[in-house]
């Protein structure tokens, strides 16, 4: 039995969503047993089938706005978030899931879980829509504003396996975004990636332009984190706004509405190719166990996809392939 940590007190809308998709999740995956980490009296108004669902008490949270997140995890010891880590790191679970502020997150997994050996710069990603692979993995989503090439190729390392394993390709291709496709575009950080990645075991596709963000030749997209982070917040608005001028103007008039109605299914199939909740859970890669991170503005739906995504990087013993992996390659010996 796959057994989850859940911060059940992350999040906009926590305890009720975090609930809601932890029933869901069990409904749906019968090898997950789901332990909530938060205050019982507010997770019990919401829990109406505690089949497979513990709680474990705990009279703290970490703030969505928390500015300091070192503090919390050091001195917030009854924080959910915080307890939640602690267990998975003692090994009493196999993987976190949180909903709670990335920042905190981040430096908890640092502090808490730590890296696997070896690992220069763990990355947080998440998986976003794709029209010609269904799914695309991105990263590093903001956990690393600046990163060196070789550590770049490290988390590309580990964006391969869970490729191969999570998403189900054969030989995951690599690309690294840039300004242009030809080699030699970009500034000196990309131009150094780019021999780096061109230079590695991976299968190494080139640059790839932010207008084929959806359309990508590739299974893996990869560059520091402030770049991806820009990247993937402009493709989620872009697909909510697109969404709302679509209904708008179906809307509009007699004819639209008839329109509308007749095209009512694919509407729906339209909607969630761009639901972002359909791909939710970004991973942390690096660490010495799985901790995935979905929004803070996650509805239960997200969270059961989110806890979806955990239970298939346990079930495919994602990290100890990672490690695998990664002792074959020279980066794992080089320095920060």
């Amino acid at each position: 039995m796959i057994k989850i940590a859940v911060d059940a007190m992350g999040g906009d809308y926590a305890p009720k969503e975090q609930v809601e998709g932890a029933m869901l999740a069990v409904k749906n995956i019968k090898d997950i047993e789901i332990t909530l980490f938060g205050k019982k009296e507010e997770i019990e108004k919401y829990l109406t089938n505690s089949t497979r669902i513990n709680i474990e008490d705990c009279r703290d949270m970490v703030s969505m706005g928390e500015t300091d997140p070192v503090r919390v995890m050091r001195y917030q010891t009854d924080a959910s978030m915080v307890r939640a880590m602690r267990a998975t790191a003692n090994k009493e679970y196999d993987c976190v899931f949180t909903c709670g502020p990335t920042q905190c997150v981040v430096i908890g997994s640092h502090l808490i879980i730590r890296r696997m050996e070896g690992f220069k710069r763990p990355a947080l990603a998440p998986i976003i829509p794709s029209l010609t692979t269904g799914q695309t993995v991105i990263l590093d989503c903001g956990a690393n504003l600046e990163v060196k090439p070789e550590q770049l190729v490290q988390q590309a390392q580990y964006a391969t396996v869970y490729a191969k394993e999570v998403l189900g390709r054969i030989n995951p291709s690599v690309g690294l975004l840039n300004i242009g496709t030809e080699e030699g575009k970009g500034r000196e950080f990309e131009k150094e990636c780019y021999k780096a990645l061109k230079e590695s075991s991976l299968n190494f596709y080139g640059n790839v332009e932010t207008k084929q963000i959806l359309e990508p030749p590739c299974d893996i997209l990869i560059s520091d984190g402030f770049t991806t982070d820009m990247v993937v917040k402009t493709v989620e608005g872009t697909a909510k706004s697109m969404g709302k001028m679509l209904k708008r103007n179906l809307m509009h008039g007699f004819f639209g509405k008839i329109g509308a109605l007749l095209s009512k299914k694919n509407l729906n199939n339209f909607k969630k190719e761009i639901n972002p909740d359909e791909v939710a859970g970004g991973m942390i890669f690096g660490l010495k166990m799985p901790v995935i991170k979905c929004h803070g503005s996650s509805k239960s739906y997200a969270v059961f996809c989110g806890l979806r995504i955990a239970a298939t990087v346990v079930r495919q013993d994602v990290n100890n392939k990672v490690q695998e992996a990664l002792k074959k390659e020279t980066p794992l010996n080089e320095g920060e």
